[in-house]
């Protein structure tokens, strides 16, 4: 039988605030144990949790970045559930009023296309605290930093369809909310984690079937093959007549395996009910038209200008503006070359490549864009060779100076002298009879690859300095000239 994947996501976002959603505690992350933890954060008795403003603009803003629908009226509930890094015994969340109701969110796919998915809802809610258990023998640390950090959850529609399509929604989201600077996204700390809900049923039906929730994945890489194994696992079930049970697992990247972590608890099992400490949110048009008016040019209209202004391919564009700082990055070089494709060939290969090799964050590279686009400049103004300029570059990266000190010093300029050029080309020629009569002999693609070894002698005589185009143009010339006296 043919089997249809049936995936929804719920991401859990740290917001980017400096304090706690209902306290002043800080949210740094990698402080000692238990140091960013105030009496509110601790359910101490008395103790009245303050609604943090910041985080309510944060996911205004975000409902604004995919069209949703923004709750004017918001309300905070308590989510009653035992667990012991949960101090006050509930988690304040919200459950039938959220700040952000449904709305919509395109994402590019690799082949070029695009898939829109829809976004049941995000709401507001504060973190639980961490257990630790790798530093304890047979016992459990409680960590309660993180508890009350503000989260925003976003639930999607059940409209994924495959480990690929997961993924590409995710890295559209991590760059959403990285543009809108509500989030830093960091997969490795805990600020983007994902729950996915998944099952299966026979192609062609639409009635939904038993899904299992796997808990907080915590990268790209873990969410496809996490995806990948759970639905081999529920078709060898499937296929052998058995059926799925609704449960929690966690996915064991060591084994590259789900497991099974406990049975699925329903809405009902929490008893939500209205936060009596906690008044609605209530926010007005004029509140919402503000955070409209500053919010920046986001991914998906970025992408389409850099198709349109700059004729990048899709997929070009799509690269260069999925990371808030390179997009920047890539138009600082544009700015200072003016050429754009030239641009994005140099940004896409030789920094990012550069970056990659040395595990260095682009906000760290020792090379500025304004640096760069004087690089390009050189090859557009004959300077130097495109050759000649990643030589160039990997000294700029080891911090020798700007491109202009760096040809300088090295006498790397090129040569475009015809006259010096003209006696090069008549050296090579002389030196290499058989290859000019092979040439002369020759037609079509065995004449141009010929005609490549001649530049490639030129070149290797120059040190690489001489003007590519004004050496082939020399040699055609002269080669031409021995055709016609034959």
């Amino acid at each position: 039988m043919q089997w249809e994947t049936v995936i929804g996501l719920e991401v859990h976002l740290q917001l980017a605030t400096q304090s706690k959603i209902f306290s002043g505690s800080a949210t740094t992350f990698g402080a000692a144990p238990n140091t960013q933890a105030s009496a509110v954060d601790l359910a101490m008795p008395g103790m009245l949790p303050v609604l943090n403003e910041k985080a309510v603009r944060y996911a205004v803003m975000f409902g604004l970045g995919i069209g949703a629908e923004i709750g004017m009226r918001s309300v905070f509930d308590r989510k009653n559930y035992f667990y012991p890094d949960l101090p006050k015994g509930y988690q304040i969340s919200q459950f039938h009023d959220p700040i952000v109701g449904r709305g919509e969110f395109e994402i590019p796919l690799e082949d070029g296309t695009t898939r829109t998915i829809g976004i049941t809802r995000a709401h507001l809610e504060e973190d639980a605290g961490k257990s630790l258990h790798e530093d304890f023998h047979g016992q459990t640390g409680i960590d309660l930093n993180r508890a009350g950090t503000p989260l925003l959850e976003i639930v999607t529609e059940p409209e994924i369809r495959s480990a690929a399509e997961a993924v590409a929604y995710l890295k559209s989201l991590h760059s959403l909310v990285t543009y809108l600077g509500i989030s830093d996204g960091n997969m490795a700390q805990g600020s983007m984690r994902c729950d996915i809900n998944l099952s299966l049923r026979p192609a062609g039906t639409t009635e939904l079937g038993t899904r299992t929730e796997i808990k907080n994945v915590n990268s790209f890489r873990f969410v496809e093959k996490a995806i990948r194994h759970e639905i081999a696992r529920q078709t060898d079930i499937l296929e052998d007549g058995g059926r799925i049970v609704q449960e929690t697992r966690l996915y064991d990247a060591e084994r590259d395996e789900t497991r099974s972590m406990r049975s699925k608890e329903v809405a009902n099992d929490y008893r939500y009910f209205p936060e009596p400490d906690l008044l609605p949110v209530v926010i007005d048009a004029a509140y919402v038209a503000g955070i409209r008016a500053e919010l920046p040019e986001l991914p998906n209209a970025r992408r389409e200008r850099f198709v349109r202004q700059f004729g990048l391919s899709a997929y070009d564009a799509m690269v260069l503006s999925d990371n808030r700082e390179l997009a920047d990055y890539f138009e600082a070089v544009v700015d200072a070359c003016s050429d754009a494709k030239m641009a994005a060939n140099w940004v896409q290969v030789e920094l990012l490549g550069q970056l990659n090799r040395s595990e260095t964050a682009l906000t760290d590279s020792p090379v500025a864009a304004a640096d760069l686009g004087g690089l390009l400049q050189r090859i557009l103004d004959g300077s130097i060779s495109g050759k000649i300029a990643k030589q160039v570059f990997e000294a700029m990266w080891q911090g020798e100076g700007s491109a202009d000190a760096i040809i300088e010093a090295r006498s790397l300029k090129q040569v475009s002298d015809s006259g010096a050029l003209e006696a090069m080309v008549d050296e090579v020629i002389a030196a290499n009879p058989a290859q000019v009569e092979q040439y002369l002999a020759a037609d079509g693609a065995r004449r141009k690859k010929l005609l490549g070894f001649f530049v490639g002698q030129v070149m290797k005589s120059s040190r690489g300095q001489a003007n590519p185009p004004l050496v082939n143009q020399l040699l055609a010339a002269k080669l031409g000239e021995r055709n016609t006296d034959r």
